[in-house]
């Protein structure tokens, strides 16, 4: 009795309250209103619009369905991994032309050769550094682009760059692009999850945040060294005293009092969006703890990937890709640092070695058992830092920050695999052929998930966005 009275009254006072929509249609004989639907495109509103994350059809046939991308904070050095220069060790010490261009630093040292053993591997013959054998054995499966540039070889800057493709911090991120673009598959799990095992890593917002698309589009974070996703359960937890059933009545209660609302101020989308958040925040709390327990993977696949955390991470974004999720970052820290890549500076030979051997066997496992499990050809791996380092010295043993050309690299989902594409020069500084920006990387990857990337925009403050700005080229000899 108590319920319908209290239905009643909040009925009541609906019919009572006034929206500007509603002296919108009321005043000067529904003038206002008609203005209104045509500033708002409601006359031909999608039914989508509902909800934000339905599947939504891609501009053209897509070649990847999902995307992991492996995120390295920092600068991996191109010299010291998979740019091989042996020119380097021939000019040791020396500080040609090619390479007297301006650092962070602004170092003026010589070249210093790479401290590891290169070796050729897999039917390329791909020359690859002995820090990473693991990944070495699936290079026939990798397309490496080589001749990576971007525009500014300062942390807070590049990490925007590589993942919002802007200089500026209030842009979305490449998975809200891509949420926003194609929706969710599931309704269980988010669409978009970030990872690490740090609990507030640098540049969260460029990382996994939605800025002026919806709220629906954002990522939620995941710390992996908790094993519990954060943002996802945060709204839930006053109501972990509460039986499945008792939160379920709880949930549905609001929906109709929200739909109550609905049916009185006509098609809300923030309304509308709001009943579905919280939806898929009754079903997320059980469905995650499933997909997060890796105990029930075979002992053969658990062996495969090693103990560590970022191995960990590997065989979870597996999981979450296999249970729909469309995009999942998956950044790499050790010890709690996170822009570990950038250890580099003082000591590139205990600093890269190290980080290497903390990520090395869960990168292959990765490659090897989504290739085995036939995901490896609609799912999109992306592996890449900030920037690059100078083949120029930085103290004795280190190396400075070099954005004028590094390594990136993909596998799967529709780029060439056993491929190699534009090069920097003799020493490794300088991208010379086929440059390719952090925009044409942008777009690219947009293409493979069968997105235009100059379709893709939402119009916000009196202009239209989209992730590569007013840049970027598909780089269609990437694409398999």
């Amino acid at each position: 009795m108590k319920f319908q009275q209290h239905q009643r009254e909040f009925r009541e006072g609906l019919l009572q309250h006034h929206t500007r929509r509603d002296a919108l249609r009321k005043m000067g004989a529904g003038m206002g209103s008609i203005g209104l639907a045509s500033l708002l495109g409601q006359q031909s509103a999608p039914a989508a619009s509902i909800n934000p994350l339905a599947p939504k059809a891609p501009h053209f046939p897509a070649r990847a369905k999902r995307v992991i991308q492996l995120f390295m904070p920092g600068g991996p050095s191109q010299v010291d991994t998979f740019d091989y220069k042996p020119m380097l060790a021939k000019h040791a010490g020396e500080r040609p032309e090619v390479v007297d261009r301006k650092s962070l630093r602004n170092t003026k040292m010589g070249l210093m050769p790479s401290p590891f053993e290169f070796k050729q591997y897999g039917q390329t013959g791909k020359w690859v550094s002995d820090i990473f054998p693991e990944t070495a054995q699936c290079v026939d499966d990798i397309c490496f682009v080589h001749s990576m540039y971007t525009d500014i070889p300062e942390h807070a800057g590049a990490i925007l760059m590589s993942n919002l493709g802007s200089l500026q911090p209030n842009r979305p991120s490449m998975g809200s692009w891509l949420l926003y673009g194609l929706g969710a598959v599931t309704e269980d799990l988010p669409g978009f999850v970030s990872m690490s095992p740090v609990a507030q890593p640098r540049g969260k917002a460029a990382n996994w945040g939605n800025s002026f698309l919806p709220g629906a589009y954002a990522g939620s974070y995941v710390n992996v060294r908790e094993m519990r996703p954060e943002a996802a359960l945060r709204d839930l937890k006053s109501a972990t005293n509460l039986s499945k059933d008792e939160q379920r009545k709880q949930v549905d209660l609001l929906a109709q009092l929200n739909r109550m609302q609905l049916e009185n101020l006509q098609q809300d989308q923030q309304l509308e969006a709001a009943i579905q958040s919280a939806e898929m925040a009754f079903r997320m709390q059980f469905s995650v703890p499933e997909v997060f327990d890796v105990s029930k993977e075979s002992k053969a696949t658990l062996d495969l990937y090693g103990d560590s955390e970022f191995a960990k991470g590997c065989l979870i974004a597996r999981r979450l890709i296999e249970e729909g999720v469309r995009v999942v970052q998956l950044s790499h820290s050790i010890s709690g640092y996170d822009i570990a890549w950038d250890t580099g500076h003082s000591n590139i030979v205990d600093g890269h070695a190290e980080l290497a051997k903390a990520c090395d066997q869960g990168i292959a496992a990765l490659l090897q058992d989504l290739k085995l499990r036939g995901l490896l050809e609609d799912t999109l791996v992306v592996w890449g830092g900030e920037f690059g380092r100078a083949p120029t010295s930085e103290g004795a043993k280190g190396r400075d920050h070099d954005h004028y050309g590094y390594t990136v690299w993909m596998a799967g989902g529709g780029v060439k695999p056993g491929f190699s594409y534009g090069s920097t020069d003799e020493f490794g500084l300088s991208a010379v052929e086929n440059r390719m920006h952090v925009h044409d990387l942008h777009a690219t990857i947009l293409h493979l998930m069968g997105l235009d990337h100059k379709q893709l925009t939402y119009r916000y403050s009196g202009r239209d966005y989209r992730l590569t700005d007013v840049h970027g080229n598909v780089i269609h000899d990437l694409v398999s």
